[in-house]
């Protein structure tokens, strides 16, 4: 499962590919930048097991840095080197989303590393992590069979909203006592940015080179307010913006989605191959909806939940896919039952993610008989990073209409399952503020006009905290992430890691125009 995110603008300048002569270089010295104390000092590079053109290693961190001589745990890593080591600018950290993501699959994997430029692998040592608590980084476990019966993020009764609270409290304890190491109470992006500059200090570098994207924005805006002394270039690409209490979190998600869902629509309206081409589109999804909340719209007679159909069509916005999104909609309403259940078959970046299989434990491991299966729960992750309190049951169904208001298509945005896997969680260690950072260079923020996830109004707010410390390129187009959206896009970014090319402020990309 996943929730809701930032996204990234690309903008266009003249000449935006890497400046002329040769690389700007960063001296790899660590000593006049050491990392935290407590920090594993070496990375024991091989091959990776399951991909030998890439190497993997592990750094050992402290549990707690709060006690960096205790408890540890080894942090994964994997990293691809530059394919032209004479023109080698340094190494470069790619901060995944989620939270959930794992970084090390990004690298590992033929094909995975489609997501870096020709141009930017040719000059960078191209590196990645699993953050602690998530894949192989001493992963929050949690028992299979308790995952399961996680409530509906759609509250209906006072009932079920103090049912909620007991579950969540309960699913804590059971995580707290099946995670390794002592790690649960300790996955806040707080400690991660002290991960990802002992990272910075294991590979040698006196300053950070950074590529966060979704969630792992976070990183990067924690990174440059904690060590603004140790940034050389830091990308935010698809924006999340960590300033937000309950009410504004959900309006600004709220508003996004449905701003997205406008423009499939828009293009659905302009678009003669659309399956939805000629028909009322919101009339038609108007009716799926009613359908799904009276329990009438089926995947092979079971019921679609309204929440689940709105997070399917938050997934087909992503890149977006909007022939897809119109075909499957238009097979929902011709013949009713689908022919995948949304739930199952789409999982959006911006928040928890699935960590795919369940990893289970020996059996007959204690006195009290085998131990239970045991699967993911990076929404643990997000609840030590926010707080997003309700005034009781009264108070959510007051934020659920307001929500209704803002987004009269796009009513059960999956920023509801964010409050609600967190109602009674304690005060996280990672809190909401405003970013105060002063860097010599500015970060470069990256999103699209029209991200369903992290939406503009999240990049334009960011940028505004970090003022002349930061520039937000824009790409006027759709989707959540502008990278891989548009070659001028792609290029605005390689200059800026490559030759550390600031472009203009209000510079933009054009949209183009998605395939599908």
């Amino acid at each position: 499962m996943a929730w809701g995110a930032v996204l990234a603008l690309a903008a266009g300048l003249a000449g935006t590919g890497p400046a002329s002569g040769a690389p700007t270089r960063v001296e790899n010295v660590a000593t006049s930048a050491p990392g935290p104390a407590g920090a594993g000092s070496h990375i024991a590079w091989k091959p990776c097991a399951d991909d030998a053109s890439a190497e993997c290693g592990a750094l050992s961190v402290p549990v707690d840095w709060g006690r960096p001589d205790g408890d540890r745990f080894d942090l994964q890593l994997a990293r691809r080197r530059a394919t032209d080591p004479g023109a080698r600018v340094g190494s470069m950290v790619f901060g995944p989303g989620g939270p959930g993501d794992s970084g090390v699959d990004r690298i590992v994997g033929k094909g995975n590393m489609g997501r870096f430029s020709d141009n930017l692998r040719s000059r960078f040592d191209i590196v990645s992590f699993d953050p602690r608590g998530v894949g192989r980084s001493n992963p929050v476990r949690c028992s299979q069979e308790l995952l399961d019966r996680r409530p509906s993020p759609l509250i209906r009764s006072r009932a079920e909203f103090d049912a909620t609270q007991k579950y969540n409290r309960e699913l804590r304890q059971d995580c707290r006592k099946h995670t390794a190491n002592g790690l649960f109470d300790h996955v806040d992006s707080l400690s991660t940015v002290q991960d990802l500059d002992a990272v910075r200090a294991a590979l040698g570098e006196a300053s950070l080179t950074f590529h966060g994207s979704s969630y792992g924005t976070l990183l990067g805006e924690l990174y440059a307010e904690r060590y603004p002394e140790r940034v050389r270039a830091v990308v935010l690409e698809a924006v999340v913006d960590h300033s937000l209490g309950t009410r504004e979190f959900l309006a600004t998600q709220a508003a996004t989605l449905q701003d997205s869902f406008d423009e499939f629509v828009a293009w659905c309206e302009r678009t003669g191959s659309c399956a939805l081409h000629g028909s009322d589109v919101r009339a038609v999804w108007a009716d799926l909806l009613d359908r799904a909340e009276h329990g009438k719209l089926l995947d092979d007679g079971t019921p679609i939940p309204p929440f689940d159909l709105n997070l399917m069509v938050m997934k087909r916005l992503y890149d977006p896919e909007w022939t897809r999104l119109a075909e499957y909609l238009h097979g929902l309403a011709d013949s009713g039952p689908a022919n995948n259940n949304p739930a199952n078959s789409d999982r959006a970046d911006i928040g928890p993610a699935d960590n795919g299989p369940v990893a289970k434990r020996p059996a007959g491991t204690n006195a009290d008989g085998p131990e239970p299966a045991l699967g993911a729960d990076p929404f643990q992750v997000f609840c030590q990073d926010w707080s997003l309190p309700v005034d009781g049951y009264r108070g959510y169904t007051k934020e659920l209409r307001r929500v209704g208001r803002i987004a009269p298509d796009m009513k059960y945005p999956r920023s509801l399952m964010s409050v609600s896997a967190c109602l009674g969680a304690p005060e996280p260690n990672a809190p909401q503020h405003p970013l105060k950072v002063r860097t010599s260079r500015p970060l470069l923020l990256t999103n699209s006009l029209h991200d369903p996830a992290s939406g503009y109004n999240w990049a334009t707010h960011v940028a505004g905290q970090l003022g002349s410390s930061g520039v937000l390129h824009t790409y006027e187009g759709w989707g959540h992430g502008t990278y891989g959206s548009s070659t001028c896009a792609q290029e605005v970014i390689d200059a800026y890691l490559i030759s550390l090319k600031v472009p203009a402020r209000g510079a933009s990309c054009p949209a183009v125009e998605p395939a599908g």
